[in-house]
């Protein structure tokens, strides 16, 4: 199950390749479905469904999200317990995960009215879209506790590099979301309850599926040794990863949407162009995501086991890789931004002003593949008060930055205030990377 520490040495460009391209396919599945699921829904030939789904699947992710620590925090663990060669320690995380996951879930489902309250509370829809998308999360939120559990699933299989497994995972639980779908809302004819019981079989069988990839882990004394699990202090590290990773994911949350808001400002046009250019952040991020991951299991399982060098070499290979990505990205937005625009909005007026500003975005993975690679550099060594502290002074320097430069410059002031973030979020990283490195081998 829990492969020995290997030696710098055995830190290849291959090794590095083996686990990220899994999550970069796996990645690029997930707009499959929400693309689907609006499809399925608009066969029915009504606006209001389309609506429902959509904003009862945002509440339902955007409050699943909040639990995207565990995910995180259960890489670097784990991926840490591997490198020490502590096999009861790596199997005990995952129940230790799954305690915490299934426990988040249940409280999601007893707190669900509030919580759906709070949610249209602010953002309010029509009386029929809200009634809709109410029966939409009253369904789906019963899936919680195995939604929830799969990030933790997701980061114990990124820990020990199974990545295939991540990536049969989640062509499993979209597949089957899909194929479900569209037999109960064309077949059967459920309507958005339809989408909803499909989602929420998919995400509990995806929980299943992913256990039985964990198999391993329960054939280890540790996975039932209550006083291992238990242990205060193991629970108070996981504890204290946790809340830092959280209050981090926090703020960049609150970096996003109020550049989204601040956007408005300037018009419908400059908001939707916005929107569009987004896009094109979101698969800079995808692309990115499994060389960040590889960053984690590797330069966690070198912490563990004490290797400097490895935990060196494994931020290097992985960066390596990133910057190559980047840089293609970057070419690719610049010679075939103004067509992928086309492709996303036929709208004249949006199309002429997110090509105002796609030089900032062939600018954006440039800048933000250091933040990427650092940020999962830091998850592998679990050093989340370091990424709390450094994210707070990096919004910090955003705000002042749109203060700054929105005023004069407009939404290109507001675009280039994001790139400061980038910047001001790898260059702090940057600076707490020696003391990082030098943990390995005290």
């Amino acid at each position: 199950m829990a492969r020995p520490s290997r030696p710098a040495s055995d830190l290849t460009h291959r090794r590095v390749l083996s686990i990220a391209l899994p999550i970069v396919v796996s990645n690029a599945t997930v707009p499959i479905l929400g693309l689907v699921d609006t499809g399925v829904v608009g066969q029915l030939g009504q606006a209001a469904p389309i609506g429902a789904v959509g904003i009862g699947a945002m509440v339902l992710t955007a409050v699943y999200w909040m639990f995207g620590f565990l995910r995180m925090a259960t890489t670097g663990l784990a991926a840490q317990a591997l490198g020490a060669g502590d096999r009861a320690e790596y199997a005990a995380l995952l129940v230790r995960a799954l305690l915490v996951a299934v426990a988040g879930g249940l409280a999601l489902v007893a707190f669900q009215l509030p919580v759906f309250g709070v949610a249209f509370a602010v953002a309010p829809a029509s009386a029929e879209v809200e009634a809709m998308a109410r029966d939409y999360m009253a369904i789906r939120v019963w899936s919680a506790p195995a939604a929830i559990s799969v990030y933790g699933i997701t980061g114990w299989l990124i820990a020990a590099e199974r990545t295939r497994a991540v990536l049969a995972l989640q062509v499993w639980m979209n597949g089957l979301n899909i194929l479900l779908d569209v037999w109960f809302v064309l077949g059967l004819g459920f309507g958005v309850e339809g989408v909803a019981i499909a989602t929420a079989i998919a995400e509990t069988s995806g929980a299943a599926l992913g256990l039985w990839f964990c198999r391993d882990a329960f054939r280890t004394p540790g996975w039932n040794d209550l006083a291992r699990i238990l242990d205060r202090a193991a629970l108070a590290r996981m504890a204290a990863v946790n809340r830092d990773i959280f209050l981090r994911s926090m703020l960049l949350q609150a970096a996003f949407v109020s550049f989204l808001f601040l956007g408005a400002r300037w018009g419908d046009v400059t908001l939707a162009a916005n929107q569009v250019l987004l896009q094109f952040l979101h698969v800079t991020a995808y692309a990115l995501d499994g060389f960040a991951f590889a960053a984690e299991a590797l330069v966690g399982q070198a912490l563990g086991a004490r290797q400097r060098a490895a935990l060196r070499r494994s931020a290097i290979l992985t960066g390596v890789w990133a910057v190559g990505i980047s840089v293609g990205l970057a070419v690719c937005f610049a010679l075939f931004g103004g067509m992928l625009i086309d492709v996303m909005t036929t709208a004249p007026d949006v199309r002429a002003a997110a090509r105002a500003y796609l030089g900032w975005m062939v600018l954006a993975p440039l800048v933000g593949v250091w933040s990427w690679m650092l940020d999962g550099v830091f998850i592998g060594a679990t050093r989340a008060r370091d990424m709390r502290n450094m994210m707070a002074v990096s919004f910090l320097g955003y705000v002042a930055a749109v203060a700054v430069l929105a005023p004069p410059f407009g939404n290109h002031g507001l675009w280039a205030a994001i790139l400061v973030f980038f910047a001001l979020r790898a260059a702090t990283l940057a600076l707490r990377y020696p003391s990082l490195e030098a943990s390995a081998s005290a």
